[in-house]
């Protein structure tokens, strides 16, 4: 029924107001107290061999929505009722900006695959800070808050900006993420090499500690596929040195070549990230990359390419204790969490592993003991 839907309506319509379109439909739903019951019980059942503990934290299950969707905390219980078991909300920077011009989001829908270079459109700190702390709940989830550079703010004063979000936000984040990959902000790639990413990984943890003091709140980082192996290792080292809680693998690519791609050129050669489907390969590499360098010290999020279970299955066994799903919601529609969640029951039931903990990074082992 979605596929049709989307067919004959959201395929025709700009992606971006498609996406606000949706978004606004699932705010209005979870207001409605019958509706949301009922919507819930339908595309959110609960699978109990499914809990999972990562983070310090207790979630329904591991399958969460990435960063970018819900940039401004506005839709987190709308997410949750749609099954998702965390949901990331951001990319949040330390000043509200608009992002770059429109149009900036464009379906590759043969690649089932999307092109952004929003440019962290968002309200900003202050303003997204002020939401979570007047939100009243009506889901239990666990809420993270990714944050990124202000567009404005010069490379060398990066560290800064990163404070001031982390100082506004950490008290109402389970999960902090620092967010140095995006392609779509000038300079912000540049932070990841390891002579940046130190002091700003340790100036941000520096504040969450400073700020919230009754518990620790995690922090992770988010890298880009196009990272060399090296400087892979490198960031997998140094997040294990500075004592970082995970990392995120990986953001969208700047890449075109050798993905497959057969949309049509045009389309494929706009500016900006690439998600979805041809993503897939080099995320999974990337995350057994860094599995095999960091083992179960640090704390692995899959994402980039999830269109099903098996796709979720795939990263468990390479490593991922946590994965996110973002560009499939939008061609797969509301089942798609739910879809995820029965898919990994099933194969979490004919497997040898008694959990999902157990599972993790199982392709590894059987790779270094044979």
């Amino acid at each position: 029924m979605y596929k049709l839907f989307f067919q004959l309506v959201f395929k025709r319509m700009d992606p971006e107001k498609a996406h606000y379109l949706a978004f606004r439909w699932i705010r209005l739903a979870v207001r409605v107290p019958v509706l949301r019951t009922f919507v819930a019980a339908v595309l959110a059942p609960r699978h109990e061999e499914l809990r999972t503990e990562a983070l310090g934290l207790r979630m329904h299950g591991p399958f969460g929505l990435a960063a970018g969707f819900d940039k401004n905390a506005v839709a987190i219980d709308g997410m949750a009722m749609l099954g998702f078991d965390h949901v990331e909300i951001g990319t949040v920077t330390g000043e509200a900006q608009p992002g770059n011009p429109r149009k900036r989001l464009f379906r590759l829908v043969p690649d089932r695959a999307l092109i952004n270079r929003m440019g962290f459109n968002n309200e900003g700190s202050a303003a997204v800070a002020a939401r979570l702390r007047a939100r009243v709940p009506v889901f239990r989830t666990v809420v993270g808050v990714n944050i990124g550079k202000t567009k404005a703010v010069e490379e060398a004063d990066a560290a800064a900006d990163y404070v001031k979000s982390t100082e506004r936000l950490a008290a109402h984040a389970d999960y902090l993420v620092v967010n140095v990959s995006s392609p779509n902000t000038p300079g912000l790639r540049n932070l990841q090499a390891t002579e940046s990413l130190r002091p700003l990984l340790t100036a941000v943890r520096e504040a969450a500690d400073r700020t919230v003091t009754d518990r620790r709140v995690p922090l992770l980082v988010k890298i880009a596929p196009d990272l060399a192996d090296e400087d892979v290792d490198a960031v997998a080292d140094l997040a294990v040195e500075l004592g970082l809680d995970g990392i995120i693998a990986t953001n969208t690519t700047i890449a075109r070549a050798g993905l497959g791609l057969s949309s049509d050129p045009a389309l494929v050669q706009e500016t900006g990230g690439l998600s979805g489907a041809p993503l897939k390969e080099r995320s999974l590499e990337v995350l057994r990359r860094l599995y095999a360098r960091v083992g179960d010290r640090i704390v692995l999020v899959g994402v980039g390419g999830i269109e099903d279970a098996e796709d979720a299955w795939q990263r468990i066994l390479a490593g991922a204790t946590l994965i996110q799903g973002y560009s499939a919601f939008i061609y797969e529609g509301p089942f798609y969490a739910r879809a995820v969640h029965k898919g990994l029951a099933a194969r979490l039931a004919a497997s040898p592993y008694a959990t999902l903990a157990e599972a993790v990074g199982a392709d590894h082992r059987k790779a270094t003991t044979r």
